[in-house]
């Protein structure tokens, strides 16, 4: 089993619903155990601006999957969400990212982990700092980002 860690975002209909269904439906992943679910945090959009603000989490899995066949099964849970790929960075239902995944560093076309832009993101970050120590010195250059941790959790 290796561990794995996923940040996940939502901006379109019922944010907490769609980041619920997200962590609902890993936990129903073969080999998988959905270990901890960061709190819940409201951002401003990355990229494209003219959306709606973002919640987004970080989960940490323990998985038995591979690298590859859990980016299927991440691209899977998309898709059984609803998300449709307009153009990038565009408003979302669910986006689901590996950031991390134990003892694997590679850059395919695919595939890019660590993820390529996680030291670039506060909503990567600052969830992800809730899972591990790994990274919570990377947060301190990118705080200008605004960035809100809500009430919420995700069971």
């Amino acid at each position: 089993m290796k561990t794995a860690y996923l940040s996940i975002g939502t901006n379109l209909g019922d944010r907490l619903r769609n980041l619920q269904d997200a962590a609902d439906a890993l936990r129903l992943l073969p080999k998988t155990e959905v270990v901890k679910c960061s709190g819940v945090y409201e951002t401003a959009p990355w990229g494209y601006t003219q959306q709606d603000d973002f919640y987004n989490i970080c989960v940490k899995l323990r998985t038995g999957l591979s690298s590859h066949a859990l980016l299927g099964a991440c691209l899977g849970i998309e898709a059984a969400l609803g998300r449709v790929r307009s153009f990038k960075n565009a408003p979302r239902i669910i986006d689901i990212d590996i950031i991390l995944y134990e003892g694997v560093k590679m850059n395919t076309p695919e595939l890019t982990i660590p993820h390529k832009e996680m030291l670039n993101r506060a909503f990567v970050l600052q969830p992800l700092s809730e899972l591990t120590d790994e990274y919570s010195d990377a947060l301190e250059g990118v705080k200008d980002q605004r960035l809100c941790k809500t009430d919420f959790r995700i069971l």
